[in-house]
């Protein structure tokens, strides 16, 4: 399936939009949905330095990241759960469905949507997709004994596409 959707990837105004490319068909959000909503995401995504069977590595931990339309207007939030949160009042949290690897930055991904709440843009939402991401891949070193527990924010940005039953 071949989309193009114009996004703005940062809140402020200047910011030049960029074309969705290409999604993988494993991403794809079943047919007996329809795109409900599109933001752009920019943030960090978290990791701490771990043991992991007697070696340290950097763990995911959680996003955080705010939510733009395509004017730059601040609709929301993301964070641990997966969860996103919009001003409205609605919010829910998914699970990772699919992946599809993306060169030099964070997979993208085909999420399903396992609870929700309040009434509002998100009402309905069943699956989402992180796409065009750039950025907040783990940290390449530093992750050793004396860096146990320490926690490295990684910047990134990304479009969230959310759909709902048609």
């Amino acid at each position: 399936m071949k989309r193009f959707t114009l996004l703005l990837l940062c809140a402020c105004a200047t910011s030049a939009p960029i074309a969705t490319s290409s999604v993988p068909a494993n991403l794809a959000a079943p047919g007996t949905t329809a795109e409900r909503l599109v933001t752009s995401a920019k943030g960090t995504q978290n990791y701490t330095c771990k043991e992991n069977a007697g070696k340290f590595e950097w763990a995911f931990t959680a996003p955080e990241a705010d939510l733009f339309d395509a004017s730059g207007n601040k609709l929301g939030t993301h964070f641990a759960g997966p969860t996103w949160q919009l001003d409205d009042g609605s919010k829910v949290v998914a699970a990772v469905k699919e992946k599809a690897p993306a060169p030099g930055s964070i997979a993208w991904l085909l999420l399903e949507v396992k609870s929700s709440e309040g009434q509002g843009k998100l009402t309905g939402v069943t699956y989402i997709q992180r796409l065009d991401t750039a950025g907040g891949n783990p940290p390449a070193d530093g992750c050793d004994g004396a860096h146990a527990g320490e926690v490295r924010k990684v910047p990134y940005t990304a479009s969230y596409h959310f759909f709902a039953a048609r």
